[in-house]
């Protein structure tokens, strides 16, 4: 119990305990080597081609940062998991806590080690406590509700039936300030001015939990030759309120010769949001901001960034004022784009796409569907207007908004791909290619189960294009309709662009209540899949270190 102590010093007793008789009492689920076994580990090497020596030290330096951050989205994830990472013996169990990040299997949602459903809000709240009691204490208490409803507080209980939200760089101070001061010494070693300023804006930003600052000068790095994610950004975590970030970073290397063949889409990403099927006061005008986008290669992850669902992009910031002011950065992973494409994606479109279609799935496919999802994330409203007021689209939608952003980026991505074709910006010869290698990318997800807000955005837009006969099924495999594809997906789009722009909680809702079931025929479909990996596991050059 002391030792537990030790390595976990903010943890409080009452979790020490438990944690302690789920080690000495808890055992593995039956099935869990054959949980294991649908992963492909895959080495993500650090190549130091290129890099100077004092390059190779700031990166070490980084490194450090990204491990002290690892320490705290476990303590927002799962205290008991990381405690059992630590000690068990059982090499299986620490392979699937180390793919999770929790002691919950995110293809199905249940514990691979001990019993008991996931706790909705993970760390971030009491077990206990549900969103209908939040919103009536906040309710009764209208003064707390904006400390509650932060990204950046935990919510405890207090005595007298009260709530408290504690700010995060408060709750995990004991790793925030050593963090902070990491990333200055970082600064100091790199030789760009600009994105030494955002090192040290980012640490200052670490121990006020006020971002604002450093994303804007990190939005403005101009293609910076390595590049640092690092704060907390997504909400994946908090199925309570949707609300609470976690902390996620990646050290990125950038790739110049893949970066310059983004110039295409930059240049019309205002023109696509122009385009939307949506009201023009909910597509805020895209002109003259800046669309920073690059192709790198990620040697370290860490927290959300790390664990689950292994993102070949991102779109970041999400702060909606960052959005209206300069945009987002697209950030496109190479060498983990190129691990799921070989071990994944395309073994999977062979088994249950026709072979004419299957062919079509490749990796350039891939990368312009990812590369739209991308864009798409910040295209669109910037918030709900709900009874006369502007509202954060999050706090809207609610816990289910994480799955309805993703479809979002989705079909609006595809909505965009179709209409660069249209313009003659990208080839027409190639649209069958794109379409082919998003079903492929749908099949791969859909099989990473529905746990996670990628996944239940697939399942939905996946019935949704069966519904359309965009898709149909026969001996085993799924056929696209090319022709009633684009016309769906357009549909799609307009739907879910107006859930955002409206804050429509209840029709969102009730889609995913619609579409959210998993037909029987895929089912038996992706029961014959189960020699291909669902996802990679990355394997780093540096080890985590967590403690």
């Amino acid at each position: 119990m002391v030792q537990m102590m030790r390595k976990l010093p903010i943890v409080s007793m009452a979790l020490v305990a438990m944690t302690a008789a789920v080690v000495t009492v808890a055992q593995p689920a039956a099935d869990i080597a054959a949980r294991v076994a649908r992963w492909k580990t895959v080495a993500m090497p650090i190549h130091y081609v290129g890099l100077t020596n004092t390059e190779r030290d700031m990166v070490v330096k980084l490194v450090e940062a990204c491990r002290l951050l690892n320490d705290v989205y476990w303590r927002q994830s799962d205290g008991a998991g990381l405690v059992l990472l630590l000690h068990t013996d059982d090499a299986n169990v620490r392979q699937l806590l180390n793919i999770n990040g929790s002691r919950w299997d995110l293809i199905d949602g249940k514990p691979f080690f001990g019993l008991g459903p996931q706790p909705p809000g993970r760390e971030l709240y009491p077990p206990d406590l549900t969103r209908q009691q939040i919103e009536q204490y906040v309710a009764r208490h209208p003064s707390e509700k904006a400390a509650i409803y932060s990204s950046y507080t935990v919510v405890k209980h207090a005595p007298g039936g009260k709530l408290i939200a504690v700010p995060y760089h408060t709750e995990y101070s004991v790793f925030i300030t050593p963090m902070a001061q990491t990333l200055r010494d970082a600064a100091a070693l790199s030789d760009d001015p600009a994105f030494a300023n955002f090192l040290r804006l980012r640490a200052n930003a670490l121990l006020t939990d006020d971002y604002y600052q450093s994303d804007l000068a990190w939005v403005d790095l101009k293609d910076p030759k390595i590049d640092l994610i690092f704060a907390p950004y997504e909400t994946y975590l908090d199925d309570t309120l949707g609300v609470k970030t976690s902390y996620g970073a990646s050290i990125l290397i950038r790739n110049e010769e893949e970066s310059a063949k983004l110039a295409v889409y930059r240049q019309y990403i205002p023109r696509i949001q122009d385009a939307l099927p949506l009201d023009p006061a909910d597509r805020p005008s895209k002109a003259g901001q800046p669309t920073p986008m690059e192709v790198v290669d990620a040697p370290y992850r860490a927290g959300d960034l790390r664990y689950g669902y292994q993102a070949v992009a991102d779109n970041l910031p999400n702060d909606p004022r960052i959005h209206q002011e300069k945009g987002t950065k697209k950030i496109f992973f190479k060498n983990f784009m190129d691990a799921r494409v070989e071990y994944v994606i395309v073994p999977i479109g062979r088994k249950l796409m026709p072979p004419a279609q299957a062919e079509k799935v490749t990796g350039d496919g891939t990368m312009a569907f990812a590369v739209m999802h991308e864009i798409s994330h910040g295209l669109g409203p910037a918030y709900s207007h709900v009874n006369g007021k502007q509202v954060d689209i999050r706090e809207a939608i609610g816990p289910l908004f994480g799955g309805l952003e993703e479809a979002k980026a989705d079909v609006t991505g595809m909505f965009g791909l179709r209409w660069l074709v249209a313009q003659g910006a990208m080839p027409k010869e190639r649209l069958e290619e794109y379409y082919a290698s998003y079903v492929g990318g749908l099949f791969r997800t859909l099989r990473f189960g529905t746990g996670e807000a990628h996944g239940k955005a697939m399942l939905m837009e996946f019935n949704v294009l069966l519904e359309g006969k965009a898709l149909s099924y026969a001996a085993g495999r799924y056929t696209i309709d090319y022709a009633r594809l684009p016309e769906t997906v357009a549909g799609l789009a307009k739907q879910l662009l107006g859930f955002e722009a409206r804050g429509d909680r209840a029709g969102a809702e009730a889609w995913f209540a619609k579409y959210g079931k998993v037909p029987a025929e895929l089912q038996t479909a992706l029961e014959g899949t189960k020699d291909i990996p669902v996802d990679i596991s990355p394997v780093f050059s540096f080890p985590d270190n967590l403690r």
